[in-house]
């Protein structure tokens, strides 16, 4: 895929304008029916992720160094289904903070690499890292999950855990899963943070940064409003979700 050609600037609209229409769809549906076609979605995508990682451990499509499930965006694959299905606080918040920024490098300025059905590697590789954009947009400005401190943190020490598992995978196989050992082939910001190992430095500090201003408003807000989160936990609900409205008592029987 030419970056910025045509596909790739077709599939940078389609995403921003699912993203707007989803989030003002959840916004002015009922929280019951929006729970369930999350479930549904949810479950359909993560039967499609479980299918797509074995279709790559497959003898016609084995490549040692994209096969293994040690992307970043190989783990997302799982944990953006399971916030759509149970809406876990911490799946919910790894979604957020992955799906926005670690996930966005491969939207913008994407790694695609083909090696049996073109057409087929081309619709998982946006399935997988447009859903890590569009799921996180539709929690926290549809249904009003916002982060919190607590939940940064979380969300950066599960970074730090998955760079040490991958990096020992690629120790082992000579891989470069979550570009740790050398940057993509094509044009990424990592180019702008100096060569390696330097750029995991900057980028460490980088995150860091970038996650605390996508944490600061909402605090901020919360202060506010004067109605904090409160310090242990990981997510809060937001002002755009909902009490589910009680259902209608039944009627009482009438007589014969």
């Amino acid at each position: 895929m030419t970056p910025y050609g045509l596909e790739h600037v077709g599939v940078l609209v389609l995403l921003a304008l699912a993203s707007v229409v989803l989030v003002l769809v959840v916004r002015r549906s009922e929280p019951a029916a929006v729970d369930r076609w999350l479930r549904r979605a949810g479950w359909m995508l993560l039967a499609n992720s479980l299918l797509w990682l074995l279709w790559g451990l497959m003898p016609w499509a084995w490549n040692l160094e994209e096969s293994l499930p040690l992307h970043y965006s190989d783990a997302l694959r799982i944990i953006v289904p399971i916030a759509m299905i149970t809406q876990a606080r911490w799946a919910i918040v790894i979604s957020w903070f992955w799906g926005l920024t670690l996930n966005l490098q491969s939207v913008l300025t994407p790694d695609v690499n083909y090696f049996v059905w073109v057409p087929l590697e081309f619709a998982q590789y946006w399935i997988a890292h447009g859903m890590g954009v569009v799921v996180p947009v539709v929690l926290v400005w549809g249904l009003g999950y916002r982060p919190t401190w607590r939940g940064y943190g979380l969300a950066y020490a599960a970074t730090v855990a998955w760079a040490v598992i991958a990096f020992t995978g690629n120790a082992l196989t000579g891989a470069n899963y979550g570009y740790l050992n050398r940057a993509p082939a094509g044009p990424s910001i990592l180019d702008l943070l100096g060569p390696w190992p330097q750029y995991l430095l900057v980028e460490a500090v980088l995150i860091a940064v970038v996650w605390a201003l996508m944490t600061l408003p909402f605090a901020l807000g919360d202060a506010r409003r004067g109605a904090p989160c409160p310090v242990a936990a990981l997510w809060c609900a937001g002002p755009f979700r909902p009490a589910a409205r009680p259902r209608p008592a039944a009627a009482a029987p009438g007589r014969s």
